[in-house]
């Protein structure tokens, strides 16, 4: 027996369009994000991808990415579970600030360690910070010692395995597909586990928006194969400019 596990990232937010770090501010869909989101719904249902449930997290870009991808599918009635695990990799003080012109101001290479590195976290916020999630209704139930101020891809990947194993896990075991949909580094996070890719090379990376990654795996969870539904050419050129937003 094998199992369908699908990974989308929210389509182009309007922080992805001005070349912000966005991480868990909440910034809407641009159009051509929900157009994205509505053909990778189409493109997943004409691949014949039917999901029994979805995993989102609980930032509106995500959710809107799934809901309009739903819809497209003809599956707006799936179940849903949401969860900040799946948010994106908090960056810190570095929210909202534009990525070129951080690249001018602080070098390229420091930069790049910031965005792409694997244990490199910006400077934290302090929690008198309105940008800290202690200061959000969403995350009023947890305990402040879980909420991060800044986080490298290292803190992203702990905080996403339990979820991973806890919840996502049993979803494929019991119901054979499953739909996630979440942000660049949450997905990398899940990618790196998945694939078994080493700290050395998760930084080369780069997940586009909009483009449904689909895994088959064994009964052990081991990946039997892998591959982006779509045009190939295109989801490379897509990943290419992922990877220059901050030149």
């Amino acid at each position: 027996m094998t199992y369908e596990l699908v990974l989308l990232r929210h389509g182009q937010s309007t922080w992805n369009l001005d070349n912000r770090f966005t991480g868990w501010t909440d910034v809407p869909l641009t159009d051509q994000g929900r157009d994205e989101a509505t053909a990778a719904g189409a493109l997943m249902s004409a691949e014949g991808v039917a999901p029994g449930i979805l995993h989102t997290s609980v930032l509106i870009r995500a959710i809107a990415t799934a809901n309009l991808a739903l819809e497209a599918m003809e599956r707006s009635w799936l179940p849903v579970r949401r969860h900040w695990r799946l948010n994106e990799r908090h960056y810190g003080a570095l929210q909202g600030l534009n990525k070129k012109e951080t690249s001018e101001l602080h070098g390229p290479e420091q930069v790049f360690a910031w965005r792409r590195g694997y244990d490199t976290p910006p400077a934290a916020l302090e929690t008198s910070d309105d940008r800290h999630p202690l200061h959000d209704e969403r995350y009023r139930l947890l305990a402040p010692d879980l909420l991060p101020a800044t986080e490298c891809l290292a803190d992203v990947v702990d905080r996403m395995l339990p979820y991973w194993h806890d919840a996502i896990v049993p979803d494929l075991r019991s119901l054979g597909s499953v739909l996630v949909v979440a942000h660049g580094n949450s997905l990398r996070a899940l990618v790196k586990h998945l694939d078994n890719i080493s700290d050395a090379d998760i930084p080369d990376l780069n997940i586009p928006t909009g483009a449904p990654l689909r895994y088959e795996l064994d009964e052990d969870l081991n990946v039997v194969r892998t591959g982006y539904l779509g045009d190939p050419e295109a989801i490379a050129a897509a990943a290419e400019a992922v990877a220059r937003q901050a030149g």
